[in-house]
């Protein structure tokens, strides 16, 4: 079974910012037709796309559909297959160490100085452990070829 194809010819004229959108859904698209993926999963994309290609009415609505439906088969590879977009799991480290790691880490020079304006001093530390714990992870999914050349 193949991946179907993404119809978007009447609704990408003269509008930047929707042909980027489109582009980088056909980017991901051409990436999984390289490879090996199983029948349960191309069946679940291929839903995703008609539900894309089912949708002419505004620009607007379609911009939002293509963004919610490259973001779910994200999460189906991820989920499924443990296939993740180049710097995934930087961006997600990144989030997750100011939250983590930075929070309380500002609390606790906030609370040994005390002066807790200096509460927002530990996210940047937070943000710098979260990116070298993703980028790590990265470079494992990568190693492990489960990395999609594709910058989600």
């Amino acid at each position: 079974m193949e991946i179907s194809t993404l119809n978007t010819a009447t609704l990408l004229q003269k509008d930047k910012k929707l042909e980027k959108k489109v582009n980088a859904f056909r980017g991901l698209l051409k990436e999984l037709r390289e490879r090996e993926l199983p029948e349960s999963v191309i069946i679940s994309i291929n839903d995703h796309i008609k539900e894309v290609n089912a949708l002419t009415s505004s620009k607007k609505a379609f911009s939002k559909k293509i963004t919610k439906k490259k973001s779910c088969i994200i999460n189906l590879l991820h989920k499924e297959l443990k296939l993740v977009p180049k710097n995934y799991y930087r961006n997600l480290w990144m989030v997750l160490g100011m939250s983590a790691f930075g929070l309380p880490l500002g609390v606790v020079f906030g609370t040994i100085i005390d002066n807790m304006g200096l509460l927002g001093l530990g996210m940047p530390i937070g943000m710098g452990i979260g990116i070298a714990l993703g980028t790590m992870m990265d470079q494992k999914a990568q190693k492990n070829n489960k990395q999609l050349d594709f910058a989600g």
